[in-house]
Formats: C-alpha cells, structure tokens, sequence
C-alpha cells in the first residue's frame, strides 16, 4: 500500500518537540493516520523525496524557516511540487507548505507588511467550493490557529482564492480539485497554540501584542481539523483506487 507522506520542513522548538512531538506527530495526530501506513521525509536535512508515483499524497508541513531565504533544500522542495502537480498527486500544504506551494507555482512570498499574525483568528470563507466542500463543508466563519511573519503577497495564476482574515488576505488555496493549502494550522491543539504564543512572550510584548488577551482567545478549531481529516479522506480513496486497478 502507496503510504501517505508527511513532507517536514522542520522541527518544533526543543521543549515544545520534548512535551507534544514533533510536526508529523501533530499531522498524524490530527489526520488520525497510523504511522505505520505513513512515510516522514524531513527536507530540510536533505532527505530525499520519493517520485509521487509512489505515495497516495503528500502534507507540507509548516517550518521556522521563511520562504523568501530559498534554501537549498526548499528550492528542491518546490521543484518537486510542480512534479507532484504535474502528477496530479493529492497535497494539502500548511503555513510554509502553504507558501511554498505558492511560491513553485509563480505566486509572490515575502514578509506581510504588517507583521506577525498570531493566535486564534476569524477565518472568513470567500466562495461556496465544490472541491473544498468535499473536504468538509466548512461554514462561512471558522476559528483556526495561526503564526506566522511571512505570507502570500500574490497567489499563482490558477489559484482559487477561498479564504481569508483580516490580516491575511490568502489563508486557503486551492488547486484544481486534489491540492489545497491553508495559511492556518488545522493541526494545532489549544496546548500547542498556547506554548507557541508564551515561547514568544518577549517578542510579542515588544510588538504591542497583549499577551494575556491572546492567551485567553486560543479555543478548539474543530472546523479547520475537519479540512485536515477530508484530506485524509481522499488520500484513503487514492490508496483503495490503487488497490483496486492492482487486483
């Protein structure tokens, strides 16, 4: 059976990663996907990236590092992503994931002029769409975890824009009907939330952030988990596909 791959492009802080694993436990976690039918490449230490011939999908997870650096390893990530599209292979990027995706595909990522974007936000959902209802018919306000400093200034030619906060103009792309990415973290717990927000204590504070009121709006996202388990649900429809043209 083709696995499902988790494409890490990262490593959560130290005592973060200690207290509640790593970014593919959070995926797997969150996907409710055994590990035993799931494969971990971890890019940004120059693992090497199967042909998508032989995986069911692929989930690009978010990193501390920034797009705009076009690292080594990232540029190679991103070349493969347009194989991957090519391919038609199912994908769901997130955060960085998200950017990358942008990014290989001729849309613009840089640091959002308006700084960081943390917490739990209001997500507004742009457009009723077909391929994204598959996923999970998502209302047209949600809440979702976020943290990040840069972001997709221009999407790609293509894509569909469904999403939004008021900070972020592009929090879900979509891609045709089997790739989708979300500026959000759908696989973040209220814990997992909460420990980034107080690992950025000082800085926050520095930036004019209240910390206590952002402490205290970080609440369940179950909506922006169930775009995350539909994906999985049509990563398993890929693999009982393949299992039937193989009997």
């Amino acid at each position: 059976m083709r696995p499902l791959m988790i494409v890490s492009t990262g490593t959560p802080p130290p005592e973060i990663r200690a207290r509640h694993g790593d970014y593919a436990d959070w995926f797997l976690h969150a996907l409710r996907w055994p590990r035993a039918q799931a494969r971990v490449v971890q890019v940004d230490r120059d693992e090497p990236l199967p042909a998508p011939r032989d995986i069911a999908g692929a989930v690009i997870t978010g990193s501390a590092a920034m797009v705009s650096d076009h690292a080594a390893w990232s540029e190679r990530t991103a070349t493969w992503l347009r194989t991957a599209m090519d391919a038609n292979l199912p994908l769901f990027g997130v955060c960085y994931g998200h950017q990358l995706l942008a990014h290989a595909l001729g849309g613009r990522v840089d640091y959002h002029p308006q700084g960081r974007e943390i917490g739990t936000q209001h997500i507004e959902l742009l457009a009723l769409d077909e391929a994204l209802s598959m996923l999970a018919p998502l209302p047209m306000h949600f809440a979702a975890h976020t943290t990040h400093r840069q972001s997709v200034l221009e999407a790609p030619r293509g894509a569909r824009v469904l999403a939004r906060t008021a900070h972020d103009a592009h929090h879900i792309l979509a891609y045709g009907a089997r790739a989708f990415t979300t500026q959000f973290h759908p696989e973040f717990s209220t814990a997992v939330m909460r420990a980034l927000i107080m690992r950025r204590a000082a800085d926050l504070r520095a930036e004019g952030y209240d910390l206590d009121a952002l402490l205290h709006e970080v609440r369940p996202t179950p909506w922006a988990r169930r775009l995350l388990r539909g994906f999985g649900r049509l990563c398993r429809t890929e693999i009982a596909a393949m299992a039937r043209q193989a009997a």
